[in-house]
């Protein structure tokens, strides 16, 4: 590991399909997860999917803030609607294929004093600097994105 490395460490334990994890540290959270009962869940907690799909929101969140430090403009909301599509053959029936999402499509929008080009550029540094978007972006699933420019409230 290199000394720039940041461990992000997460321990879970569990019976069936539902699971108790832990993020440890000095401020330890914990979440469950659970699924559809189509997939042996009980729908007690989010599909581990639910979660992936609201890792990326957030993440773009987290970057976007970073990224509109940088180009000094300032930031108000966010919302998101982000959608991914399974074909559930694989997981829920074992057919042959790749049990990724077909396709997953992101809606940002976000209040901000940034002109339209400035907007642009913390829209694409952010996808690019976003570790969640690029396991999606990378992992060959049709990814798209919307971004939607707000005046500041």
């Amino acid at each position: 590991m290199s000394p720039q490395t940041v461990p992000f460490v997460v321990q879970a334990q569990g019976t069936g399909v539902a699971q108790d994890l832990t993020v440890p540290g000095d401020h330890p959270h914990t979440f469950k997860a659970d699924t559809y009962p189509s997939f042996g869940g009980q729908d007690a907690a989010p599909s581990p999917l639910s979660y992936v799909l609201g890792a990326l929101t957030s993440c773009n969140q987290v970057t976007g803030s970073i990224v509109a430090k940088g180009l000094d403009v300032q930031l108000g909301a966010w919302s998101f609607h982000v959608q991914g599509d399974l074909n559930p053959a694989v997981i829920g029936a074992g057919a042959e294929g790749n049990a990724n999402f077909d396709r997953v499509a992101v809606r940002v929008r976000v209040e901000t004093d940034a002109d339209e080009a400035t907007f642009a550029t913390l829209r694409e540094e952010t996808e690019r600097r976003c570790p969640v978007t690029q396991l999606f972006k990378r992992s060959g699933l049709v990814f798209s994105s919307e971004w939607e420019r707000l005046p500041l409230a």
